[in-house]
C-alpha cells in the first residue's frame, strides 16, 4: 500500500500532490484504468504490439545519429 508522511507545517495541498505522485509512480493509476473493463486477448496483443512499435520508433529517433551542417 502506498503513503506518504505529512511532514510538520505541511500543506495538505503538497501532501497530496506527493501522494499523486507515488501512486503514478507505482503504477496504481494505469492498473486502474486496465482493470476497469474486459480486454479480449487479441485486444490485448494489438494494445501491446502498437505500445512496443511506439517505443521502438521513440528510440530510434532518439537514438540515430544526425551529422552537424
Amino acid at each position: 500500500m502506498n503513503g506518504i508522511d505529512v511532514r510538520d507545517g505541511e500543506p495538505i495541498e503538497r501532501a497530496l500532490r506527493r501522494f499523486t505522485k507515488v501512486c503514478e509512480r507505482a503504477g496504481v493509476l494505469s492498473d486502474l484504468k486496465k482493470y476497469r473493463h474486459f480486454e479480449k486477448p487479441c485486444e490485448e496483443r494489438k494494445r501491446k504490439m502498437n505500445a512496443a512499435r511506439r517505443k521502438r520508433a521513440r528510440d530510434e529517433r532518439r537514438f540515430t545519429f544526425k551529422p552537424s551542417k
